[in-house]
């Protein structure tokens, strides 16, 4: 790999993991536009470390309040809201686990096409923008009932199909039950975190099973550099919604699943 293609694998996935415009759209798109080699499993990795490094790290507070209430509830000392958000994040990522695991070679083998992915872009994105016009309340993550939990990790299983979006779908669903833009992206990036482990480690195993040559200066800047651009998008995209909302995700979604459309099928 050369370092062009180090730093631009990184900075994509560092934004798209976060952003309500889907990671596997714009990664499909490295290979049509280059002449670059796939960057491996190894890489892979890297990069979903970075990512999962920037979450922790900017939501470090929350979750530390969320560990300790938690190990406090489990000793028979209470439940506060805390505990209550860590039960609610376990509970809402049970269901794409277990689509993920039951369906995993279907959705990586015979999903992954540009036709699926445009559809979902613009679908998935016209959704977000109904649910964040018309369906958004006042609720902030803390104030989350089981019945939103479950809609909300229900909804999450359709983050599989490529081009929907994990971050945008569980905004969506979010917003439906009547959360705000920032209690739905709060969540929704909670959420991300147990999804990120149990991806990485997938992918992790398989490398051990198929061991490929590592390039450790690459993982390592890559790695780095998707810790970066995930932090700032985090950070970024949070004050952008208290401002402009959802809309100007929905606009490029379209957009950019219309371009998708048109250059590989018409």
């Amino acid at each position: 790999m050369d370092w062009l293609q180090v730093m631009v694998l990184a900075v994509v996935q560092g934004l798209t993991e976060f952003l309500p415009i889907s990671s596997s759209a714009h990664l499909i798109l490295v290979p049509v536009l280059t002449t670059w080699e796939d960057q491996g499993l190894a890489f892979d990795v890297a990069l979903h470390l970075g990512s999962l490094s920037a979450v922790v790290i900017y939501f470090r507070q929350e979750i530390w309040k969320m560990v300790t209430s938690s190990l406090t509830a489990l000793r028979g000392k209470g439940i506060d809201e805390d505990a209550r958000l860590a039960f609610w994040v376990t509970v809402a990522t049970l269901p794409v686990c277990i689509v993920g695991f039951l369906f995993h070679d279907l959705i990586s083998g015979y999903m992954r096409s540009t036709l699926i992915i445009g559809v979902s872009l613009i679908g998935f994105g016209l959704l977000l923008g109904y649910a964040d016009w018309k369906m958004r309340g006042t609720r902030s993550e803390y104030q989350l009932t089981l019945k939103d939990v479950l809609i909300i990790g229900g909804a999450q299983v359709l983050a599989l199909i490529p081009g929907t979006s994990r971050s945008g779908i569980t905004m969506t669903a979010a917003l439906m039950v009547g959360m705000n833009r920032e209690g739905a992206a709060r969540f929704s990036f909670l959420l991300s975190i147990p999804v990120i482990v149990l991806a990485g480690g997938l992918e992790a195993i398989n490398l051990m099973k198929a061991p490929h040559l590592i390039d450790v200066p690459a993982m390592l800047v890559g790695a780095l550099l998707s810790g970066i651009s995930a932090y700032l998008c985090i950070h970024y995209f949070l004050v952008v919604i208290k401002k402009l909302g959802m809309q100007p995700f929905v606009a490029y979604r379209v957009l950019f699943g219309a371009w998708l459309l048109w250059f590989f099928h018409f």
